[in-house]
């Protein structure tokens, strides 16, 4: 992965190079060129991405064991991305509070802690309401 972020180094040092030898009237076009190559190589890293997991849920398919929440499946979640959803809602509540408070008074607080609530709900339930229960958890299935 080092070598793939020298040679992007190397690009954005080449455009600098050439912005500073052809002035700013060809920045906007050196800018564009640029961000294509880094555009391109986001989108080999995700064609890639996509392509291991895909594989991997092939082969968790063919052995016939249930996929795990990290191929795909939406109806678990495990201890840490639970803990990690919780503490940023405790994070983000604190601001929401205030902004409640200040604009509603009691009531704001009530309302935004009632959300705060509900979401933490909904997460740690691994389900949305919509959800049926018979309904596969992803698209792999």
């Amino acid at each position: 992965m080092e070598a793939r972020d020298n040679e992007l180094q190397k690009e954005l040092d080449a455009t600098v190079h050439a912005r500073k030898e052809l002035g700013p009237e060809y920045e906007a076009e050196l800018i564009e060129s640029f961000l294509e190559k880094v555009e391109q190589r986001l989108d080999g890293t995700l064609d890639q991405r996509m392509r291991r997991r895909l594989a991997e849920h092939q082969m968790v398919v063919a052995r016939g064991a249930a996929p795990s929440p990290s191929h795909g499946s939406g109806g678990g979640s495990t201890f840490g991305e639970r803990f990690g959803f919780g503490i940023v809602t405790l994070v983000l509540a604190v601001p929401l509070s205030a902004i409640g408070v200040v604009n509603e008074g009691l009531p704001g607080l009530i309302v935004t802690w009632a959300g705060i609530v509900g979401v933490n709900a909904v997460q740690a339930t691994g389900r949305m309401p919509w959800q049926r229960r018979g309904k596969p958890d992803s698209d792999w299935d």
